[in-house]
């Protein structure tokens, strides 16, 4: 078996054997096993972490010392936080490091070229990873029957872990698990990752008492593991289970960053790791861009590529580049320096920054970037002060500030003409489907409201389609709209050459007269054709008529199949027996080129598409998206859609939608220092050459990954800088340049690295990788890759960096404590790791919906957020997230879990009846009726307002409106929600936190032990 496979018939030894000492806070602790008192070690300057498990020895808190990041501070017990305590430890020497693997989107994409160079930006705080997916390591047990329809696995708060007094920070010594053995009675098998129930299926009811580990009638017998615990399999004598508790927190870690790094974040050092991106701060911007708009996996980047490459840690940055500042932060600045526009290296073309030295009294400066040196226009000069700075510095942001923009002038424009506002055109499927579910229904009754989030003078327009396509007349000189209908698809045009793009205010009363008639029109179709195609080129042909760029949202409900219009497609739901295979590629790739093809043609144009989708049935997303991925849009899926019950859902997600800050015809390029250079990029967007991200539109709810090597050795005392740079036109038809600069540390110690990683980005990056791998390698290949990849950072920690330690003990650096959790959620995701019991078409939503995801999106994706929201620990005003995990759920109480896609409300069965009546009205558990239920009814009560309130606020936060499911105790939809809990095993056999760690901690022992 290869390196990193997790094989659940292998037999791991007695875990209780291994516990034998834990110690909080300098004070011995009772545990399952004798307690022994850590070795003395050198005195530290950051607390450590560690986690130790032997086979033949009891594992231990150990205090030794590593590389820690973060000063040290008081520590304070956390509940359910992991106490150990992290020490900033020894410098190592350099070490030898390749180039992080390639990945580019996930579907095949044009390459890029260089842009604006951009100054690395300093970040504090631990990183935090999400939960794994469905899909199994090593030998999997055949899928249950009735597979289980539910959300795809989400986000993680992470918690704060305490350091223990008198042991070292930097790395993290745990008393945990073995390298190998089962778990103790009560401990779910590993068995084979389940995936949910497919459409119109329902989870199997939970045996007696609720939830189980693993359902009654486990399979047992020859090939199947029994661990103490298991159905079927008999407890061994005097084992006890690894306290889950004692393992490192997520919830722990964010507490503790928010209690240490919240407030003010001040950009004006280089290479200062930023807080973790659930930390409430400001930032204030002092020259490098904030980490609102930029996160690097790590702030401190090797000298040497070898270093880089033993360590396995990948070099990258997320970019959210049109992201919004806090409300209380400054907004960005924008420079307009008339027609002489952006003053720009000569050699690289980097635009001025404050990467910029001024040289021979303010007459040249010299690029950071390339070591150019460049005249400054006589226009732009300014003499130096005494310190070699210029003297209107801090009165030019483009000087002393990370982010700002530009206005850019004609040369920066399409076809050298300054350009018209971009418009929206709202392109409507009106086939049977749709109008008996009720959308085009409730499209028409909502636009008028949906509409007042553009701007007045936002020209739209509209077009609606069945096996024909419809253009509307909307010019408010006509009495009523006019229809104009184009039957030939094949050979699309635009017909109308005025009236079709109105500006919104102008065109009110048209609008809402055309809004009464759709629905009547079309009231009794029968037609159940949709043709996708002839619409998206109907609504470019249309963009293109105008002169405008802009964006479809486009309203679809149907596999095309029409032999009479382009981009026909076969039915391939009958093959989703190949997901989880070596084959599943065959079903996540597109069909044909036809869309791919579409897609790039409206990237010509710049045009952007926004796929809805309303399907009953199969409709392959993994062909039609290809619109959507390359345009920069999105695909938003709404199966078995019902007017009644989902319509607030996507009448608020399209409010979010078009209120966000957008932009249009864009152009994205980064600039390096010398000595790195990007590489691969993940995300939704066009590339056709190595340098240039092209995007019909990106908005802020977009991130772009970026992955950086070595071309050359780097020098310790210069840095790396960056520079982002997107070209774009704003919603009022500017033409703009948005910059962001980054400026990181170069390092020639590992200790410098490991101390320097920011979690959260790092897991953004590998489950991106991940996704964009699977058109070209098979599952279990990808996983063993996660995993090796991930034994490898902590191994070559263990070996380079940390004090020597008995040889079982596992050794964690504090930045990446929480790795094996979070490893162990991107491989549980649906998007990651889709088995046969989810339809292609989910796979392959969650696998757009993940490509487009920042790093704030990916923290609560993979590790979902469980909130009491009743009892003595309910704080709605400031609610405190718990471990994600069955047994912090009370019966006598009601949480919330969210995952930024999902919004479950679990109600205990011994939950207090004054709480139910206050919130449902009702004073029995059994008198709610919760299948209906998507909202909280109106109930006049202060918990209700309170209640109701804070999940007003998870929706604006997310810029989503997660449907609520509210789900009794041992109701069918618990098992739904039971795959969110993540640090647990689940039904179908994912491996829980501890057990997925022993694995870990086996892997990393083989690596060491080579």
């Amino acid at each position: 078996m290869q390196a990193g496979a997790y094989n659940p018939q292998q037999q791991l030894p007695n875990l209780t054997q291994q516990i034998n000492s834990l110690s909080i806070n300098g004070q011995p602790q009772q545990g399952p096993g004798q307690v022994k008192q850590p070795p003395p070690g050198p005195p530290q300057l950051f607390p450590q972490q560690g986690l130790q498990s032997n086979v033949q020895q009891p594992p231990q808190f150990q205090p030794a010392p590593g590389p820690g990041y973060r000063p040290p501070q008081q520590p304070q017990p956390v509940p359910g936080g992991f106490p150990p305590q992290i020490q900033s430890q020894h410098p190592f020497p350099p070490q030898s490091a390749g180039q992080p693997p390639q990945a580019n989107g996930y579907a095949p994409q044009p390459q890029q070229q260089s842009y604006p160079p951009q100054q690395p930006q300093p970040q504090a705080g631990p990183p935090h990873l999400g939960p794994p997916g469905p899909g199994g390591y090593g030998v999997q047990s055949p899928p249950q029957p009735g597979g289980y329809m539910g959300p795809p696995n989400a986000g993680y708060p992470p918690q704060p872990q305490q350091p223990i007094q008198g042991q070292p920070q930097g790395a993290n010594y745990f008393t945990g698990p073995p390298v190998a053995g089962p778990p103790g009675p009560g401990a779910p098998a590993p068995g084979q990752y389940g995936m949910p129930l497919a459409p119109g299926q329902y989870p199997r009811p939970p045996g007696p008492g609720g939830y189980q580990p693993n359902l009654p009638h486990a399979p047992s017998g020859p090939g199947v593991p029994q661990y103490p615990g298991m159905p079927g399999a008999g407890a061994a004598a005097g084992t006890k289970r690894l306290d889950p508790d004692q393992m490192p927190s997520a919830i722990g870690v964010m507490q503790e960053d928010q209690q240490s790094r919240g407030g003010v974040f001040q950009t004006n050092q280089r290479g200062l790791l930023p807080p973790l991106v659930t930390t409430k701060f400001l930032v204030e911007d002092h020259g490098n861009a904030s980490p609102r708009f930029v996160r690097s996996t790590m702030y401190s980047i090797p000298a040497q590529p070898d270093m880089l490459k033993q360590t396995a840690v990948p070099f990258a940055i997320v970019v959210n580049p049109l992201d919004n500042p806090a409300r209380d932060e400054q907004p960005i600045s924008c420079v307009d320096l008339g027609p002489m526009g952006p003053v720009r290296c000569i050699r690289c073309k980097a635009y001025m920054s404050p990467l910029m030295q001024f040289i021979d009294g303010g007459r040249r400066f010299q690029c950071l970037l390339c070591k150019a040196t460049t005249e400054v226009p006589p226009e732009y000069f300014q003499h130096l002060d005494h310190q070699g700075q210029r003297v209107d510095k801090w009165e030019r942001p483009e000087l002393c500030k990370g982010t700002y923009e530009f206005v850019a002038t004609m040369e920066y424009c399409r076809n050298n003409a300054l350009p018209k506002e971009p418009a929206f055109i709202f392109v409507l499927d009106v086939s049977y489907n749709n109008v008996k579910s009720g959308l085009v229904n409730l499209l028409c009754s909502h636009m008028k409201s949906l509409l007042e989030n553009l701007p007045s003078h936002t020209p739209v327009g509209f077009i609606t389609y069945n096996s024909k396509v419809h253009f509307y007349n909307i010019d408010s000189s006509l009495a009523q709209p006019q229809m104009v209908i184009v039957p030939d698809v094949a050979d699309m045009f635009m017909p109308l050459l005025k009236g079709f793009l109105v500006p919104r205010a102008e065109a009110i009363n048209a609008i809402d007269n055309l809004m009464n008639q759709i629905p009547a029109m079309f009231h009794d179709t029968k037609e159940t054709d949709a043709v996708l195609g002839p619409a998206v080129q109907a609504g470019m042909e249309a963009l293109k008529a105008s002169e405008r760029v802009g964006k479809l949202l486009l309203f679809h409900s149907t596999l095309p199949s029409s032999d009479l219009a382009p981009g026909k497609l076969k039915n391939r739901e009958g093959d989703r027996r190949l997901l989880g295979t070596d084959k599943e590629k065959t079903v996540l790739t597109p069909q044909n080129t036809y869309y791919n093809n579409l897609g790039q043609e409206c990237v010509g144009a710049g045009v952007a598409v926004e796929l809805y989708l309303f399907n009953n049935a199969y409709i392959d997303v993994a062909t039609i998206g290809q619109v959507a991925r390359l345009t920069g849009g999105a695909v938003n899926k709404y199966q078995y859609f019902q007017a009644d019950i989902d319509g607030p859902r996507i009448i608020g997600d399209l409010a979010y939608h078009l209120s966000r800050p957008v932009g249009f015809d864009a152009v994205m390029r980064v600039r390096t220092s010398t000595g790195v250079r990007p590489t691969d990029f993940h995300g939704h967007f066009l590339m056709q050459n190595t340098t240039d991200v092209e995007l019909g539109a990106i908005d802020a709810g977009k991130a772009i990954a970026v992955e950086i090597k070595h071309d050359d050795k780097l020098t310790e005392d210069e840095g790396v800088f960056i520079q982002i740079a997107l070209l774009y036109t704003t919603i009022f038809g500017q033409r703009r340049l948005r910059l962001h600069n980054l400026a990181l540390n170069t390092c020639g110690q590992m200790a410098d690295l490991y101390r320097n990683c920011e979690l959260d980005t790092i897991i953004n990056f590998l489950a991106k990788q991940a996704v964009s791998k699977s058109i070209d390698s098979t599952p279990q290949a990808i996983k063993e890759g996660v995993i090796a990849r991930c034994a490898q950072m902590l191994a070559t920690y263990r070996k380079q960096c940390a004090n020597p330690s008995m040889p079982g003990q596992l050794i964690l650096p504090e930045c990446l404590k929480l790795l094996p959790l979070y490893v162990n959620c991107v491989l549980k995701n649906d998007a990651v790791a889709g088995t046969q019991e989810l339809t292609p078409d989910d796979r392959s939503w969650m696998m757009y919906n993940l490509m487009t995801m920042g790093v704030g999106q990916t923290v609560h994706y993979f590790y979902p957020k469980l909130i009491p929201v009743s009892g003595p620990t309910a704080q709605l005003d400031n609610p405190l997230p718990i471990r994600c995990s069955r047994d912090k759920l009370s019966e006598d109480s009601a949480y919330i879990l969210e995952t930024g896609i999902y919004l479950f409300l679990w109600i205990g069965a011994s939950v207090n009846p004054d709480w139910l009546q206050n919130i449902f009205g009702v004073s029995n558990l059994a008198q709610l009726n919760v299948e209906p239920i998507t909202e909280l009814p109106d109930v006049n009560s202060d918990e209700s307002l309170r209640l109701r309130g804070f999940i007003r606020t998870l929706r604006t936060e997310r810029q989503r409106h997660m449907r609520l499911t509210v789900v009794r105790q041992r109701d069918k939809m618990e098992l739904v929600m039971n795959r969110f809990l993540v640090e647990d095993r689940t039904s179908d056999g994912h491996p829980s936190y501890v057990d997925f760690l022993c694995h870990m901690h086996k892997e990393i022992r083989g690596l060491l032990n080579q």
